[in-house]
């Protein structure tokens, strides 16, 4: 070892230059960043909820739905009329909107003298003006089931405009321009933006105003309490250094390899100077323990005490984050695996050799040791550390007790966990994106897509009363209103044609009907070119995930029984990908945890060449992960897209503490042989690192509390949690164990 930190001294220049040279390069990559909020695309193309949902979009002309609420005391005024003439013209000019459907553009199916007439409810050109027209559109809107509640709100009140990406469209940047062109008009009416295309555009500027001003608050937290800790500038300015070149270095590697940043990439920048400054700060308290005349020595000696514990504490690190590649279903989740645990790995290698050659370069020789660093250490002692240790050898049967029942009770907390993977429930109660989705799903049914594939030749009166008894089933669920399909347009024409509301039994009937259809602009949105798949098409309006998977489960149940060789049956939509999504969260969060256990028992026992101890060091972080789960579950905190990185990561860095209290344990029983001394010299020794990393981990992670996205917040308050909580349990539960085993050992040998 001392070989090895003189090869770095010797090297320092050269170690300095490197740094240098590859954080300006990797700095520069990072203009090139791109953000991607979208949650579906984080499934895998070869995913069946997500396949069906990309091919049904491709084949009917998009499948992300947008819609533009225009709300005012009463819909029914030519001037609204023209407002919405207005934005449904814009949206049909504006680039990747593949269809628009408005009140001032909705096909309409009439009963005349003459026969039958297909066209618009209103004309766009010469929109009602007077007041006995306008009464008599609205009196002619509120009698028809596929215009109430649908595009008009039933009281009356609101209006909205429908629009369809094409299936290759930038839905950020479509969603952007419509909105920017639409606030642009500045209309009278309070206008609402909902549906999956905004609220991805919403998530990706909430991202970047998260970036903007939430890394700035993290550096000062840090700093604060580097600064209090240790009382030095180098104690400052090397923590935050190297875990800011290595946010560089990260999100450099990012870019380079051509990643976006997503709502889960977005954190590890603060997880990595959160995480990342950890190492360097064991560094910086080693050398100040170890201080001597001359700085290299110094430097020596450090490393030879502190090089083996920080490299097992960032290995296990990175383990908790590579359990994700390995555990996860979710891309967005494995690509933050890589990611994180590569920046750890760099912070590891600054650590390592960047902050030695750094010290040695601008650190000078010091004649005397500092005086009042046994002073600072003492002060921590008394307050802290020295009760802690009398405590512990007094009553270690007492505490080892209060951490069973904790466990016992968080157990039972573990059951009241929810899932949540609605975009939806990303934003505050108060933000105009949630505003919005709330008056969608209570005036128009909600934003989230419904789709119901019929594969069969959609002309037989077979599929086409299948389509019906579908969409029958369809609205009895109380978050369905209205359904839409081609099936609905022959039964429409069929009434007016004066023969009663329902799907002709002659084929040759339904071939007059549809011949009446042929060139509308709403037929490709239902039927196939080749008419061999037809869709309906509706709208969910719960976010509410226990509703969504009853939904699921009733229409796969329905599908199983009437699905047939002739008609098959598929389901796809929002709802169906949601459930998806949530399946794979809860599988994610067991299969990473456990992946992630194992392994750093492994590696531990390994390290240690002691299983038990490999053992010993998990007992804490493990109790810390069951608390953990068990304030989830009593607080209603539910497993989402970011909560449920938590357990793997609480566990890769919570047994750090572990590491270092185990390896401080390890050296003073080699020194006195009394393992009983050697837990009290952990306590006072080791216990100051643990101390001011858990502080400044958690106080980084908290600053998440003021992030705009609910996921985010609740993510840094559960880290900072389980880093206090993995920090007590290798400062109270460890030692117990410890001194428990070595007196039942002395009790056996006697």
């Amino acid at each position: 070892m001392e070989q090895f930190t003189r090869k770095i001294l010797k090297n320092r220049w050269i170690i300095i230059a490197s740094v240098i040279v590859l954080t300006l390069f990797f700095g520069y990559q990072t203009r090139f960043i791109s953000i991607n909020s979208d949650i579906v695309s984080s499934l895998p193309d070869d995913d069946p909820a997500a396949l069906l949902f990309k091919n049904i979009g491709n084949q009917f002309g998009g499948n992300e739905m947008g819609m533009i609420v225009l709300e005012s005391d009463n819909v029914f005024k030519n001037d609204l009329l023209k407002h919405v003439k207005q934005i449904t013209d814009s949206l049909k000019i504006t680039h990747g909107v593949s269809t628009v459907t408005s009140l001032t553009n909705i096909l309409d199916i009439k009963s005349t003298e003459e026969g039958i007439e297909i066209g618009k409810l209103v004309d766009e050109y010469n929109l009602p003006n007077s007041q006995s027209q306008l009464d008599s559109l609205k009196s002619y809107v509120f009698s028809k089931e596929m215009y109430k509640g649908a595009i008009v709100s039933e009281d009356g009140t609101a209006t909205v405009i429908m629009f369809t990406l094409l299936p290759d469209a930038d839905k950020q940047a479509v969603a952007k321009e419509i909105k920017e062109k639409t606030e642009a008009l500045n209309l009278p009416e309070i206008i609402y933006f909902g549906g999956l295309p905004f609220m991805v555009n919403d998530v990706s500027d909430l991202i970047i105003s998260d970036i903007v001003w939430l890394l700035p608050i993290v550096f000062i937290v840090i700093a604060l309490i580097l600064y209090f800790s240790f009382k030095s500038l180098r104690g400052v300015l090397m923590p935050l250094l190297t875990a800011g070149i290595a946010v560089i270095w990260t999100i450099g590697i990012m870019v380079t390899a051509g990643h976006e940043l997503t709502i889960i990439l977005n954190i590890v920048p603060i997880i990595l100077l959160a995480v990342g400054s950890a190492y360097t700060i064991h560094v910086i308290n080693s050398f100040n323990v170890s201080k001597t005349t001359d700085i290299n020595q110094t430097i020596i000696k450090a490393l030879g005490y502190v090089i083996i514990p920080v490299v097992l504490a960032a290995v296990t690190t990175a383990i908790g984050f590579v359990s994700f590649v390995l555990g996860a279903y979710l891309t967005m989740i494995r690509d933050f695996g890589i990611f994180t645990a590569i920046g750890v790995m760099v912070s590891l290698i600054l650590a390592i050799f960047f902050v030695p050659a750094l010290t040695s370069v601008f650190s000078k020789n010091d004649n005397k040791k500092t005086a009042d660093l046994t002073e600072k250490k003492t002060i921590l002692s008394h307050v802290i550390l020295q009760p802690l240790s009398n405590l512990l050898f007094k009553h270690p049967k007492y505490i080892f007790s209060i951490w069973g029942i904790l466990m016992v009770i968080s157990i039972v907390g573990m059951f009241l966990i929810k899932t949540s993977t609605n975009m939806a429930d990303y934003f505050k109660k108060d933000n105009p994106t949630r505003i919005s989705e709330d008056l969608m799903q209570k005036k128009f049914g909600g934003s989230f897509p419904v789709f119901v594939v019929f594969d069969g030749d959609v002309q037989s009166p077979e599929v086409l009363k299948t389509m019906i008894k579908t969409e029958q089933f369809m609205k009895q669920d109380p978050n369905i209103s209205i359904t839409q399909s081609v099936a609905d347009l022959i039964e429409q024409m069929n009434d007016a044609m004066l023969e009663g509301k329902k799907i002709p039994d002659d084929r040759t009937k339904i071939e007059q009907l549809w011949f009446l259809l042929d060139g509308q602009d709403i037929m490709p949105q239902l039927v196939s070119e080749d008419l061999d798949r037809g869709i309906i098409q509706s709208k969910f309006a719960s976010v509410e995930n226990k509703e969504i998977e009853a939904f699921t489960k009733k229409m796969q149940q329905f599908i199983e029984e009437n699905s047939n060789e002739n008609c098959k049956i598929e389901l796809t939509g929002m709802p169906s990908v949601y459930v998806r999504l949530n399946d794979s969260l809860i599988k994610s969060q067991f299969s990473s945890l456990l992946i992630a256990l194992v392994l750093v028992v492994i590696i531990v026992g390994l390290i240690f060449r002691s299983f038990s101890k490999g053992i010993y060091a998990t007992i804490p972080i493990i109790a810390t992960i069951l608390v953990l789960f068990g304030f989830m579950g009593f607080t209603g905190i539910p497993l989402d897209i970011a909560t449920v990185l938590v357990g793997s990561i609480a566990l890769g860095i919570g047994i750090d503490y572990s590491i270092h209290f185990i390896s401080g344990f390890n050296a003073h029983l080699k020194e006195n042989g009394d393992a009983e001394k050697a837990i009290e010299k952990t306590l006072l020794s080791s216990g100051k690192a643990i101390i001011i990393n858990v502080t400044s981990v958690a106080a980084g992670f908290l600053v998440l509390l003021f992030s705009q996205l609910v996921p985010l917040q609740n993510f840094g308050l559960l880290v900072a949690i389980s880093m206090f909580g993995s920090g007590l349990g290798s400062l109270t539960l460890l030692p117990v164990i410890l001194i428990l085993a070595n007196r039942k050992r002395k009790i056996i040998a006697n």
